[in-house]
């Protein structure tokens, strides 16, 4: 489902006075950008200058009113330029590409009404943030020879192969060679420094006037104050904006085109409004993640509504002469850093065209372009900030590669080919990816042995294939493999067919046992364990108890270190429903803390468990234990107990200060218990306790605890001649264990340990 995330409370209401200004002063910077790039990329484009500004109009107004996005702003794109280029060349008329422009926004509605802006969350996050870079890249390179007035090439062209017959690099040895414009020049560097001193002075970035009107105004005063000087210190026309000026109204209405519909029948027609859909909706996608990641208050745009909103744009646009809009990455940008709150903004910088477009163009030809590239070098350096690359770094290679090869090819040849390439980068690293580790695969130790744990994934797809084709590959006989699908909502057919035939033919053929579980009905692939994941009679028979031992020391490291076995409780519940067959009794404390099944890694049917306080005997838990090991078969007694023990403590404390335990805890049965784990305490062992300090107290107390295990243990075998049968014939072992509730660890007392060789050596 998508969402359309609103400002928090922090920014209050839209249309709150202080989010209309912040939104109304972005719009004025996002005006004056997108002003000369309107135009530069019409020109670029080989249509009619006049089309780019009816592009920034309806991308602003008509975009910005039905997008979802609050902060992405669109209009005629730089990557649009090769493509709208070749087909206004293959259509050869401009009206016959205004009827493919229609057509493109015809399935870009289509596009978004099919909800296809979904796709949007597969594009990896390093293209994302390398196509950021690399505008801002590109800002920069491009920007310095318009600051230094070398307007040779349009503003808008983003090409590293310029219409000029030079490149991005080698045009900035033509300002070597000393091809500027002093008064340009002068105009631009004083416009920069004035935009770093506005934003690094505090008072002046927070009154509230932004500083690239600001610049905009003092360049346009020192220009008119140039001309007075004259020769190279004049700024002449091609370095200022130039919008074509109507001289009547009935000139302003030439500047609109219709469709050649006419031209509907023209198969070319339909091609080239596919690809501008294509191009479009897939510059719009990237272009509108990547200004989500902008924003400020971090909120996600819808992206199949956006493909929408795209669509009416361009269909609009076409019917009026525009060319082609998409979300735009340079105008988003400045929106953000401008400070704009809402969508508000982009409608208002629609809104200034159309008005200032129409009745102003004598006043707006007076802004110089140097002045305008100081804005966008300042936007290209935030963009392309060292923190950006410094943290693709530290991500590690599987992230900085796709992110700086995005970045290179990019800047290297232009918007369109260079995303492109940083996706194909991309997709080959999650190939790579997939080929390596497509899946979880664990072995985990169970109580029938070792068992290889194949996790598939969500989705299943055939570029796991080899992959998984490998693990079957590696497995070696006798080995027994768990195809585990629970998680998976999808998986492919031929991945299906891989895992039919290596449950039915290979594996068996090669001596491996293959389990499957969690695989959907119409898969036609049910489950079946082939291994014990419980204690069985038959596993119970043949286990001795030090592999129970084994098995309940490997269980708490898997607890420990956080590897717990991933269990079916659901089958176990069912099958130990018939009957039961553990393989230890566990003695342990109520302590909430100390879960015995948890501790030790176990499932459903594996162990006994006997809880009391203090984990003492009685005549009840005596005889629980009695029937675990002689009638039911269990290998292995162990009598766990815990630092902090809050029966231990208080039995220390009551102990100390000679009170009654019926007086001191209002309990009329605690003496019981009470009084066992006091026979373990030495009379100045913990003297007062009370004073003592937090880490003595525990010392105390885990002391006592232990020695109360040391007794239980030997307490068990002295009263129960069942279970002391059961040690002297090797059928049992009793052992004490100490948990420790900060680390989770136990601590297996062996050299306490009543096994066989020990057992006669017990006071009886």
């Amino acid at each position: 489902m998508e969402t359309n995330w609103t400002m928090d409370d922090s920014s209050n209401s839209m249309l709150s006075p202080a989010n209309l200004f912040r939104d109304f002063t972005a719009s004025i910077v996002v005006f004056l950008v997108a002003l000369p790039l309107c135009l530069g990329i019409a020109l670029a484009s080989g249509a009619p200058l006049f089309s780019g500004l009816i592009a920034g109009i309806v991308g602003g107004i008509v975009v910005g009113s039905l997008s979802g996005s609050h902060t992405s702003v669109s209009g005629p794109a730089a990557g649009l330029t090769a493509v709208v280029s070749a087909q206004i060349a293959n259509l050869e008329t401009f009206d016959a590409f205004l009827l493919a422009v229609v057509v493109g926004g015809l399935i870009q509605i289509g596009l978004g009404i099919a909800k296809a802006g979904a796709l949007s969350a597969f594009f990896p996050s390093s293209v994302i943030k390398g196509l950021l870079a690399a505008i801002g890249v590109i800002l920069i390179l491009k920007q310095i020879p318009h600051l230094f007035g070398h307007d040779t090439d349009p503003e808008g062209e983003m090409s590293f192969s310029q219409p000029d017959e030079e490149t991005t690099f080698s045009e900035l040895g033509t300002l070597i060679a000393g091809e500027l414009h002093l008064g340009a020049a002068v105009i631009g560097l004083i416009s920069l420094a004035l935009l770093v001193f506005w934003d690094r002075t505090r008072p002046l970035k927070n009154s509230g006037v932004p500083g690239p009107l600001v610049v905009v105004l003092v360049g346009v005063a020192l220009q008119a104050l140039f001309a007075t000087f004259g020769g190279s210190w004049m700024v002449g026309a091609s370095h200022l904006v130039q919008i074509p000026v109507a001289e009547s109204f009935s000139d302003f209405g030439s500047f609109l085109r219709l469709p050649d519909f006419t031209q509907w029948a023209n198969p070319a027609v339909y091609i080239g409004g596919i690809t501008i859909a294509i191009v479009a909706s897939l510059e719009t996608l990237l272009n509108l993640e990547a200004t989500d990641k902008l924003d400020t208050y971090r909120r996600s745009s819808p992206p199949s509504r956006e493909l929408l909103a795209q669509g009416v744009g361009n269909v609009t646009a076409g019917m009026i002469g525009g060319i082609p809009v998409t979300s735009v990455i340079i105008r988003s940008s400045v929106n953000v850093n401008s400070g704009a709150r809402s969508k508000l903004s982009t409608i208002s910088h629609g809104v200034l065209l159309l008005v200032c477009v129409g009745l102003f163009p004598v006043y707006l030809n007076m802004i110089p372009l140097s002045s305008l590239a100081a804005i966008l070098l300042v936007t290209g350096f935030k963009l392309a900030s060292p923190k950006l690359f410094k943290q693709m770094w530290s991500e590690g290679r599987y992230q900085f590669i796709p992110f700086i090869t995005t970045v290179a090819a990019i800047v290297l040849t232009d918007l369109l080919i260079g995303i492109l390439i940083g996706l194909m980068i991309s997709v080959l690293f999650i190939l790579n990816s997939n080929l390596r580790r497509p899946i979880r695969r664990v072995v985990e130790t169970h109580l029938d042995g070792d068992i290889v744990h194949i996790e598939l994934a969500d989705q299943v797809s055939f570029l796991n294939r080899a992959a998984l084709d490998k693990v079957f590959t590696d497995a070696k006989r006798g080995t027994k493999v768990l195809i585990d699908a629970s998680g998976s909502d999808y998986i492919d057919p031929d991945i299906l067919s891989l895992i039919r035939d290596f449950k039915n033919n290979i594996g068996p053929a090669h001596g491996v046992s293959v389990s499957l579980r969690g695989f959907r009905e119409k898969y036609e692939l049910h489950d079946e364990i082939q291994f014990a994941d419980y204690s069985t009679r038959e596993l119970q028979s043949r286990i001795t108890p030090d592999q129970v031992l084994t098995i309940l020391r490997d269980g708490n490291e898997r607890f420990r270190t956080g590897h717990r076995i991933t269990r079916d409780f659901g089958r176990q519940v069912g099958a130990t429903a018939t009957g039961q067959s553990p393989l230890a009794v566990i003695l342990s404390c109520i302590d909430s803390r100390v879960p015995a099944e948890l501790v030790f890694d176990l499932g459903i049917g594996d162990i006994f468990s006997v809880r009391v306080a203090g984990n003492i005997i009685g005549t009840k838990s005596l005889g629980s234990m009695e029937y675990g090991v002689a009638v039911a078969g269990a290998k292995l007694i162990v009598v766990l107990g815990h630092t902090r023990c809050g029966a231990v403590t208080s039995s220390v404390e009551l102990f100390d200060q000679r009170a009654d335990v019926e007086q001191a805890s209002g309990c009329g049965h605690l003496h019981a218990i009470v009084s066992e784990i006091q026979q373990c305490i030495e009379p100045d062992q913990c003297r007062g306790i009370a004073e003592m300090t937090p880490d003595a107290k525990d010392a105390c107390v885990d002391s006592v605890a232990r020695k109360n295990v040391q007794r239980t243990v030997h307490e068990i075998i002295a009263r129960s001649s069942a279970i002391r049968q059961a040690v002297d014939a090797g059928e049992a072992i009793v052992v004490g264990a100490m948990y420790d509730v900060k680390t989770g660890e136990i601590d297996f007392m062996m050299d306490q340990a009543v096994s066989a060789e020990t057992a006669g050596n017990v006071n009886v």
